[in-house]
């Protein structure tokens, strides 16, 4: 689960700060919304794009370019583009995803809702989706955005993680559990 969890730096929340504003005041907050989606996605799917971004040896001016013509074949729009290359110039290409989480979370909360990531060892169908969803708002008191996580290791049930809270109730944390209680008698 590590590839998903991402550590927001203040820097990363200014930037997405930034973004949103720009977004709003040129009404393209949906556009915004979804080219980063689709970024996130191409971050979570590919390891070498994230070592590029992260890369000290790759010059700022080599990660634009390619950051750049990855934006371009994803057809992002051009306020997306303009941020990568604002970030890359300014050496912080390596937090994209940072970024795009602290977006993602003060979106939510202008719309008074929440986001939880939910892990699981195979793909939830719709019903255990609506029931998590229905679930997490009586809970938490506010509609909440789901993104999903397909992870075999947990063996079966799901984890959900919504901030910094975690809740697990996968097979492989209660055998780990059964292991330990089984050491100690």
């Amino acid at each position: 689960m590590s590839n998903t969890d991402v550590i927001v730096s203040e820097a990363a929340k200014r930037y997405a700060s930034a973004l949103l504003e720009l977004a709003e005041s040129s009404k393209s907050l949906k556009t915004v919304e979804k080219d980063l989606k689709t970024l996130k996605g191409l971050f979570a799917k590919s390891e070498d794009l994230t070592r590029l971004a992260n890369s000290p040896v790759i010059s700022d001016a080599d990660k634009s370019k390619a950051l750049l013509a990855i934006a371009k074949k994803a057809k992002l729009g051009k306020l997306t583009t303009q941020f990568i290359g604002t970030c890359t110039q300014n050496q912080r290409a390596g937090e994209i995803p940072a970024m795009i989480s602290a977006f993602n979370e003060m979106v939510a909360a202008k719309k008074g809702t929440g986001s939880a990531q939910v892990f699981s060892a195979t793909k939830l169908s719709a019903a255990q989706l609506t029931s998590i969803k229905t679930q997490l708002k009586k809970s938490l008191g506010r509609n909440v955005a789901i993104e999903t996580h397909i992870d075999p290791e947990l063996l079966g049930g799901f984890a959900v993680k919504i901030g910094s809270r975690y809740f697990d109730s996968t097979l492989k944390t209660k055998l780990e559990g059964l292991k330990m209680a089984m050491k100690e008698a």
